[in-house]
């Protein structure tokens, strides 16, 4: 951490973390000392329970992001406190002021009134000598003239003139109406005001484009509270500003905003008040409503962004843990019109063997070539499955498919698989590291085979914004989206485990500890030593030291290895407790490992010291009956009904269906049309839901109604049905 010269830190940080996310201090304590010592999320969710109460990724990546928060306002707080000493106005009162506060609005509204400004009317007023004046208005003595007091202020020569009384008086108001947008205490009112009864409304732009403005028909002259507006519609609203479609204010009611700041100023009727009055209702409209509108819409779109980039994570998440076909040969097609389907065969490593172009539709539509060309690929080979790409022709290849493997005596699995990010793969550097001498396309095929045998060993090579499975992702803060989208692929590749001998680079990449770096070395370790032999083996790779081989270790496996162990995801440190516990039973570690009767046999509570628990003794207990075992569900098969364009849906049809995207309004579902489906929040059950992944997750199979076709708008609305 930063060393911080006039910093005020609170009796603890972990204290205001802990009550900020409703966890104990001790956890949050062990977890920073952890973080400070170079432990990753993953490391510490899964190997150092005992320090933490067991807190899961997400509790831990979340205590991470608010001490960076709270250091990030620690820094803001010694900036501030520079400035002010560099230019000798940092009074005692204001530093102990300043050192107080606890929350960025609160710093800032503090420093407000000592920020050096442009030129502003009120620095004008103040450089002609206005000040009293002003403060003579504010002393509200009842006896005051202030057209008298304000005579004492004209003066038509010199730098800084005052034409006349009318001129004194009204610098004096700009004075006043500045003093008032600048007040703490009011702008925290208003800032209250604006949260609670702030209304966006939104105007059409005289000059929008038409088919923009039927894009975004829904939001047309629209008016929603600022504090009950869904995130997904606040972002559409942002978006379509963005546009030029439309313009936005959020403003609550005028009067009530003014009548909530006069008794902060105004205590008791006399001939200052009408320009007590006019001050603060110019201060309130000119300076302070606006600053607090961009304050109000800033946070506003914050926490949208932060709604959004959660779906955006959770639907990835479910995406990178969807079930794998595993190590099975096939062939893969990506599926195309006039450039044809390419079609790749696939080892059960995925290693691409072979490959072949069919034309099997217009304009070509060479129908009985292409069933031969695809007949002698399945003779040859041999495959256990048949992956089509779900983009162009792709239900069409699929018909193609499932009517020539219907004629044949050996039958593999025909089963769709997105596309999405497929292309973003093919041109990649690591495609053309990989596969320099082939064409975009064949390289997409390779990737759709891979990522039907396994869709988080292949996800991993693709920017996660490129998937298609997030909202407004393009309309949201990047940095904290790449932020969320990189722990999520991070905690899903650990939660797995990777395979040290076949994993790619970009597999590795994600592994705890490691990095693109170790990754590659690891690469080339493999590639002139071959296959590793043991865990303890990472050592001799290099610049992979121990901090490294403690993070990455236990999430990476080897199978068949010498240790049995090294297949499994007990970490090497444990390797010593696990064999006493052999020993104790007077057994080998095999022994133990297939016969669950000597497992039951062992006490824990024997094994409970210092630095193991029973969270870590149960986890090893755990992976001991099924070392090394995938977390992700098992593969279903899954086919579409014979539909295969909009215009063939009616109203009342009922489909099979296959949920590819979920936002906090609905989720989408590809029912084999070429365009997904919305099933709205309220198709989705008889109760009421607040999110739609409360009944559904990604690539889960479905039967859903159609409820409507809109073929203009492209829009399908559709009702889930509960088996």
């Amino acid at each position: 951490m930063k060393e911080l010269k006039h910093a005020y830190l609170p009796p603890s940080f972990s204290e205001r973390i802990a009550k900020g996310l409703g966890l104990s201090d001790r956890a949050v304590k062990a977890t920073l000392a952890l973080l400070a010592e170079g432990a990753t999320v993953p490391f510490i969710a899964r190997y150092r329970k005992e320090h933490t109460d067991s807190l899961d990724e997400v509790a831990i990546a979340a205590i991470r992001d608010e001490h960076e928060a709270l250091q990030k306002l620690e820094e803001r707080r010694e900036s501030i406190l520079g400035s002010l000493q560099e230019r000798e106005i940092l009074t005692e009162a204001l530093k102990e002021n300043l050192l107080k506060v606890e929350s960025l609005a609160e710093l800032e509204d503090l420093y407000l009134p000592y920020k050096v400004k442009r030129r502003t009317r009120a620095l004008i007023a103040r450089e002609q000598g206005l000040l009293g004046l002003a403060e003579s208005l504010l002393a509200q003595n009842k006896g005051l003239d202030p057209e008298k007091v304000a005579l004492a202020y004209v003066k038509t020569e010199g730098e800084n003139p005052v034409a006349n009384v009318e001129a004194a008086l009204q610098g004096a108001r700009d004075i006043i109406a500045e003093m008032v947008s600048e007040h703490k205490e009011a702008r925290e009112k208003i800032r209250e005001l604006f949260l609670r009864r702030g209304q966006l409304e939104s105007k059409v732009s005289a000059k929008a484009d038409p088919e923009k403005k039927a894009h975004y028909r829904d939001y047309l002259d629209y008016q929603e509270s600022v504090a009950n507006i869904a995130s997904h519609r606040l972002l559409a609203l942002f978006r379509a500003e963005a546009e030029g479609v439309i313009s936005l204010s959020l403003r609550p009611e005028e009067d009530v905003a003014v009548y909530r700041l006069e008794p902060l100023y105004i205590t008791h009727p006399t001939p200052s008040t009408p320009h007590l009055k006019q001050a603060i209702k110019d201060g309130y409209k000119r300076l302070l409503a606006p600053s607090i509108e961009s304050e109000i819409r800033r946070q506003a779109k914050e926490k949208a962004d932060e709604e959004a980039i959660k779906v955006f994570a959770d639907n990835l998440r479910q995406l990178l843990l969807a079930a794998p076909l595993g190590p099975k040969s096939l062939l893969a097609i990506d599926p195309g019109f006039h450039s044809g389907c390419k079609v790749v065969f696939l080892n059960h490593q995925g290693q691409f063997l072979d490959n072949e172009t069919i034309f099997p539709h217009p304009p070509q539509a060479n129908i009985a070539e292409a069933a031969t060309r695809l007949k002698k690929l399945i003779a040859t080979h041999q495959p256990e499955a048949i992956a089509i790409g779900n983009g162009t022709a792709g239900r069409e290849t699929e018909a193609f498919v499932r009517q020539l493997v219907a004629r044949l005596s050996q039958k593999p699995q025909v089963m769709m698989v997105s596309e999405s990010g497929a292309s973003v793969y093919s041109a990649s550097e690591a495609a053309r590291a990989e596969f320099p001498d082939l064409d975009l396309t064949l390289r997409g095929a390779i990737s759709i085979g891979r990522r039907l045998m396994d869709p988080l060993a292949e996800l991993v090579k693709i920017d996660p914004k490129a998937i298609g499975v997030g909202q407004y992702q393009h309309d949201v803060n990047q940095n904290k989206l790449k932020k969320s989208l990189d722990d999520t692929v991070i905690n899903c590749v650990n939660a797995v485990g990777v395979e040290l001998n076949s994993a790619s680079k970009e597999l590795l990449s994600y592994v705890s500890g490691l990095g693109p770096s170790l990754a590659q070395n690891i690469l080339d370790y493999r590639q002139n030593h071959g296959p590793f032999q043991s865990r303890l083996e990472l050592l001799k790779v290099s610049r992979l030291g121990a901090k490294a081989f403690e993070q990455a270790a236990g999430f990476l496996r080897i199978t068949n290895a010498k240790h049995p162990l090294d297949a499994s995801a007990v970490h090497p440190e444990r390797y010593a407790l696990v064999e006493q516990m052999a020993k104790d039973l007077k057994v080998n570690l095999n022994d133990l490992i297939q016969d669950k009767n000597l497992r039951q046999r062992i006490d824990l509570e024997r094994y409970v010291r210092d630095d193991v628990g029973m969270p870590t003794l149960l986890d090893i207990l755990s992976e001991l009956e099924k070392p090394g075992r995938d977390p992700r569900e098992h593969f279903s098969s899954f086919s579409f009904a014979e539909v295969y364009k909009p215009e063939d849906l009616r109203e009342e049809m009922v489909l099979p269906g296959i949920v590819t995207n979920i936002t906090n309004f609905g989720a989408f579902v590809d029912i084999g049309v070429h365009q997904d489906g919305l099933i709205h929040i309220s198709e989705m059950a008889e109760r009421f839901i607040k999110h739609p992944s409360e009944v559904l997750h990604l690539q889960q199979q479905v039967r859903v109604r159609v409820l409507s076709i809109d073929l203009p708008r492209k829009r399908i609305a559709l009702s889930l049905l509960v088996n």
